[in-house]
């Protein structure tokens, strides 16, 4: 099990709270999930306001390495990276191993599941509907395929936040600094000189120079109040929800699917094995997402336009 911090920055316990509790009505956690296409087509049909929950497992059919447990980068596992202690170390290190990631994910396309997850949210817009894609990924790839109504709860490879003013702003520069051109590379044997202080990518906002960090949830960290606020308002709302390539072991995004059927709403999880949740939930299909999903979110005969 991975847990990131709960509470974030200004709230919320609360929803962590929420989502903790024990549960007793709709007892569909208890029952036998069906694969049956057709049955979760009819459903998917009749509902108004779907929340689509991704994961790693939809980013890795993009050829997006997922650095879970035992992933490493150089000779340091890079989980280890990913925490506040180790970017106030060493930011060269952190910053070369995140440039590297960028650096892959601009390479990266949106995969068949991207794109049907995108098409489905404008066309059931276009009809009044309603569709939000809450992800636990970092790529932009929903964005890059179309989708529009996204909540990055762990924040995005693509933006960064300033320690000295608090700035948050957008970059896909490639490099996004001089001095990370050409550096980064994941071979243990790469040399591990370090990038000075000031030469590392800095804040451009009104002159403020302060050192910049990815905008991304490390471990340790609080999630952000603002998004998990909307996140709660979503599971409180969807009459449908959609697990899509995740482990369901990272909380507090674990929970949130468990949640939604927990009120007797439909889950429907799309995963290429079942996850400690899946007996929790209505459906589940097998297999590679940019295989099952297309078809389980194509235009219903039953749709105007």
């Amino acid at each position: 099990m991975i847990v990131r911090q709960c509470t974030s920055r200004g709230i919320t316990s609360q929803l962590c709270a929420r989502l903790k509790e024990p549960r007793t009505q709709g007892r569909q956690d208890m029952a036998r999930h069906s694969s049956d296409l057709a049955a979760f087509r009819d459903v998917f049909s009749k509902a108004k306001h779907v929340a689509i929950l991704t994961g790693s497992g939809l980013s890795a059919e993009s050829g997006v390495p997922t650095f879970r447990e035992g992933g490493f980068w150089r000779k340091w596992q890079a989980q280890d990276l990913a925490t506040p202690g180790a970017f106030s170390q060493n930011p060269s290190r952190v910053w070369e191993f995140y440039h590297y990631r960028r650096e892959v994910m601009l390479r990266k396309r949106p995969n068949p599941a991207h794109l049907a997850i995108a098409e489905c949210e404008a066309r059931l817009q276009r009809q009044g509907r309603r569709v939000t894609v809450i992800t636990e990924n970092i790529d932009e790839l929903h964005y890059r395929a179309g989708s529009t109504n996204v909540l990055e709860i762990h924040g995005s490879l693509f933006k960064t936040s300033c320690l000295s003013c608090g700035n948050v702003a957008v970059s896909h520069k490639s490099p996004i600094c001089a001095a990370l051109e050409g550096r980064g590379a994941p071979d243990p044997n790469t040399s591990n000189v370090q990038i000075l202080p000031h030469h590392l990518p800095r804040c451009e906002q009104g002159g403020c120079s302060g050192l910049l960090r990815p905008d991304v949830v490390w471990f340790g960290e609080t999630l952000d109040s603002d998004i998990l606020t909307r996140v709660e308002e979503e599971l409180d709302r969807c009459d449908l929800c959609l697990v899509v390539g995740t482990s369901s072991i990272v909380y507090p995004a674990a929970m949130f699917a468990p949640q939604v059927a927990a009120r007797g709403m439909p889950v429907a999880e799309f995963n290429m094995a079942e996850t400690p949740a899946t007996m929790r939930f209505k459906f589940h299909f097998h297999g590679p997402c940019g295989t099952t999903l297309p078809p389980a979110l194509a235009r219903h005969e039953t749709e105007d336009n």
